[in-house]
């Protein structure tokens, strides 16, 4: 419609512009007297006036029709594109194309105000790769708490442990839910800072919502009792789910809604892709990997445009955990037969694991004053240590111990070791009586409650019986590791927390094997896994 009402205009302007030269041509050769040649030269004037007007007008026609004919051009072009990139795609990658269709088309009617920009709904992606086509994509929201922040801890205990497998296979998205931009990009930056293989891999996204997402909050009603402050906190948090289930729909085959005060347990990853890739044939619509709120629920990206759409449909009304008991309600119940009836057909799109893989660890909740100790019953204990059986040795330290968890404790699988910050120095020293062959060594810092509590910048040394290879460290294999003053060799440093490899065959016997921090550190240090393996 666009492009016809252009070419008309056009069409107009020239019309106009050839009659206006007939009529000047006409006037001239018409003129009798000099009387009328002031009159003539009146018109000549007026006719110019016009064919300037006309020519402006003519431009901006111009002008219009090639932006309508780029448009075009655009649209034409993008669906070629879709349709040789389709026919690549895998059947999952096109399923999640297939998502990408099913958006949330009412959104502008529950948040009208989303219309004053064209911009509202444009996700800032402070810190992202694009990756897509995972089978898991974990949804951390955070915000600004007047106390205690618990978002690094809670990222070190997603990232602890996780294969390298795994780590392709997922993405962790971290929705900063704040419009103050100087916060949000000193956020992100932090987690740049702290986690850099994991966003140069694509692993790790942190975004937030452009300023005119959230509506105007002073209008809400008080209901079930809770004070306006209350309504306003859960109502914006309706939002932050809504905002970051639109974002993550396109990015994988499952979508997991986590908090930013967690810590998971062992082997979480595998376990909830296991349960789900087995559930493929049932009609399902939440999986829950933790009792509490809604920590660990599951859903099918296909049906999170559906989700979405009922929360902004009551997000001023009720908290986002009942909402989603509602629509299963709606999905499953009849309303002539009773609770229980009910109760049994909602359990049928409800799949409940235990135990539970995520456990709640904030006491400062992100309502200002409010104090929560919620606990995961069905969490139960997690292994915080791995014995393994060590050959007899002398252990000494430099680090100062924290209460009853002591080095030699955690040598002989009793404990951990827990030590307060270590200082550029600190030792800990293995020295065997007599001589022993080590094969390889483990050593495993931080644990899955303190996954931050690592060994940085240190290495792993061994003391040669044989001193005469001291001797000759510029000879042949010795060449390349680093002989200390006091008569060790570096063999191996810690890397992401954890220590392992093998003892040059060469080295023979050794007296001792030390962990030797290089430079002072920021976190206490914790040792969950010390393993020294022998040629017996």
């Amino acid at each position: 419609m666009r492009l016809k009402n252009g070419a008309l205009r056009l069409l107009t302007v020239i019309v106009l512009g050839t009659l206006l030269s007939f009529s000047w041509w006409y006037t001239i050769l018409n003129v009798r007297d000099i009387g009328e040649e002031e009159e003539v030269q009146s018109q000549i004037l007026d006719l110019q006036r016009r064919l300037q007007i006309a020519e402006a007008v003519n431009q901006r026609v111009s002008q219009e029709l090639t932006s309508v004919l780029e448009s075009i051009k655009h649209i034409i072009a993008e669906k070629r594109s879709a349709t040789r990139n389709q026919t690549k795609e895998t059947k999952k990658d096109v399923k999640i194309t297939e998502n990408r269709k099913h958006r949330v088309l009412n959104v502008y009617y529950y948040l009208p105000h989303l219309a004053q920009s064209e911009n509202s709904l444009r996700p800032n992606v402070a810190v992202g790769q694009g990756r897509t086509n995972v089978s898991l994509v974990l949804g951390v929201p955070t915000v600004k708490r007047e106390k205690q922040n618990y978002l690094m801890d809670t990222l070190n205990s997603l990232l602890y442990e996780l294969s390298q497998e795994e780590r392709s296979d997922c993405i962790i998205v971290v929705f900063i839910a704040e419009t103050d931009v100087q916060y949000v990009n000193s956020l992100a930056a932090d987690i740049k800072k702290s986690f850099p293989s994991e966003v140069q891999s694509g692993l790790l996204e942190v975004v937030s919502p452009s300023p005119g997402f959230y509506p105007n909050f002073t209008d809400l009603k008080e209901t079930f009792g809770d004070t306006r402050e209350r309504v306003k906190w859960r109502t914006k948090q309706n939002l932050d789910y809504s905002f970051l289930m639109l974002y993550a729909q396109d990015k994988g085959r499952f979508y997991v809604q986590l908090e930013d005060d967690i810590i998971a347990r062992t082997g979480y990853f595998q376990t909830m892709k296991n349960v789900a890739l087995q559930k493929t044939s049932v009609e399902w619509m939440v999986m829950e990997f933790s009792q509490l709120g809604f920590i660990g629920k599951m859903f099918s990206t296909y049906d999170l445009p559906l989700i979405v759409e009922f929360i902004l449909m009551f997000y001023k009304d009720k908290p986002i955990d009942w909402l989603l008991d509602h629509i299963l309600w709606v999905k499953a119940c009849h309303p002539e037969k009773d609770a229980k009836h009910c109760d049994r057909q909602k359990s049928s799109l409800r799949i409940r694991y235990k135990p539970s893989l995520f456990q709640h660890v904030g006491t400062h909740s992100s309502l200002p004053g409010k104090i929560q100790n919620l606990k995961d019953k069905d969490f139960g204990k997690q292994i915080l240590h791995k014995a393994h059986t060590n050959p007899s040795a002398d252990i000494t330290t430099s680090l100062t111990a924290y209460q009853q968890f002591s080095i030699e404790k955690a040598y002989y699988g009793e404990n951990f070791f827990w030590a307060l910050t270590p200082v550029s120095g600190d030792h800990i020293t293995i020295s065997f009586h007599p001589p022993v062959t080590v094969k390889s060594y483990l050593f495993r810092s931080g644990n899955i409650e303190h996954p931050g509590d690592k060994l940085f910048n240190t290495s792993v040394e061994v003391q040669p019986a044989n001193k005469l290879l001291l001797e000759n460290m510029n000879e042949g294999l010795l060449a390349k590791y680093e002989q200390t003053k006091d008569g060790y060799v570096r063999i191996g440093a810690f890397v992401n927390g954890v220590a392992e490899g093998e003892v040059p065959p060469f080295m023979e016997k050794v007296t001792a094997v030390r962990l030797f921090i290089h430079s002072n550190s920021p976190v206490w240090v914790l040792l969950s896994e010390i393993f020294i393996k022998t040629d017996l």
